[in-house]
């Protein structure tokens, strides 16, 4: 970790950062420093936003789940620090498919537009001052070890974490109280089905047990 890092509000929606991120991409790769460095001053949490979209939809980009997954957990940790994150070169400078990410990014201007819409500035006590950014920091965080679990051919297992991170961080980059709150939902609502799943497979398991026995 380095220096002290700024988390300020922007007045420019997501949607829009997201389309001239895209239209930086050039070539037939991108690594994720060429994403940060295309995000700019708009800041830390939007690249956690970016990075959740693909997993927001049912697509698979090798290298995607590891560079994205690991990225958002060590920038959401530098949020409850109050830090610049520090990310090893093999996460920054890994190369990505642009034929398969830029598409993805498309679809997902398409989801972010739609809450763009929605995004305001309320409930300010849950996005305001150090404690709530270390809390709703910790809350990405979260999300972001569950996003890594290794379910990705079970339905929904990153599509919950996803969301939850997408809502936690451009909640918190515009204030928006609601939407915070929003996904602190998911991340409930990723726990109670992460515990549906292994509840599921405890009883299958007993079941074929008491077959075999």
């Amino acid at each position: 970790m380095q220096d002290n890092a700024e988390f300020e509000d922007t007045s420019a929606g997501l949607s829009e950062t997201l389309r001239k991120l895209i239209d930086r991409i050039d070539g037939g790769t991108v690594t994720l420093r060429q994403l940060m460095d295309g995000v700019g001053e708009q800041g830390l949490l939007l690249i956690c936003a970016v990075t959740s979209l693909p997993f927001l939809l049912p697509v698979s980009i090798p290298g995607v789940s590891t560079v994205f997954g690991a990225a958002i957990i060590m920038i959401s940790i530098a949020v409850v620090l109050n830090r610049m994150p520090w990310l090893p070169r093999a996460i920054l400078d890994r190369e990505l498919d642009s034929a398969k990410l830029v598409p993805t990014l498309e679809k997902g201007v398409k989801i972010v537009s739609r809450l763009d819409k929605y995004l305001k500035h309320r409930m300010a006590g849950i996005t305001t001052g150090p404690i709530a950014n270390r809390v709703n920091g910790l809350a990405i965080t979260f999300a972001g070890v569950l996003l890594m679990f290794p379910l990705g051919l079970i339905p929904l297992s990153n599509t919950l974490p996803g969301i939850a991170i997408l809502l936690l961080s451009t909640g918190m980059v515009q204030r928006d109280g609601l939407v915070v709150l929003g996904g602190y939902f998911f991340n409930l609502a990723t726990i109670v089905y992460f515990g549906a799943l292994a509840y599921g497979a405890f009883a299958a398991g007993q079941g074929l047990a008491s077959l075999a026995g």
